[in-house]
């Protein structure tokens, strides 16, 4: 995740993906993987990897319920964020299901962007939500 060329790291981006898709990784592993992945996320520069890199994070929440705190330093970026970046970001603190998450979500239900807005609207949704993802990215 830290070569020069971006197509090196978008591949490892996704190959931990693969990890986090499954079921090998206990928990704390998963966050120390996903820790590395917001990290990725927040300092690099192209968005394919980014992309790579938020939709392997979210692959996470298919098996463990993550901390907040963890994926939180994802909120500095969205500013630089396109939709599709966005919508990752958005369903990653919504699967949080942690209600100190609606801050970091609320500014985007008024986003110019209406598929931004749905996505934060979906994202406030799972906060409420009793059990599980009520959609998927």
């Amino acid at each position: 995740m830290t070569d020069r060329d971006p197509n090196r790291r978008d591949v490892a981006a996704a190959v931990l993906g693969d990890l986090l898709r499954g079921t090998a990784l206990d928990t704390d592993t998963a966050c120390l993987v996903v820790g590395c992945l917001v990290s990725l996320t927040v300092n690099e520069p192209e968005n394919k990897v980014r992309e790579s890199a938020l939709n392997s994070i979210s692959e996470a929440f298919n098996h463990d319920r993550l901390p907040l705190d963890l994926v939180e330093p994802l909120a500095t970026a969205m500013p630089t964020m396109e939709h599709e970046l966005l919508e990752y970001a958005l369903y990653v603190f919504g699967a949080t299901q942690d209600p100190r998450a609606r801050p970091l979500i609320e500014p985007f239900l008024l986003h110019p962007d209406p598929r931004v807005r749905e996505d934060a609207r979906l994202a406030a949704a799972e906060i409420t939500a009793p059990e599980g993802p009520t959609h998927n990215s």
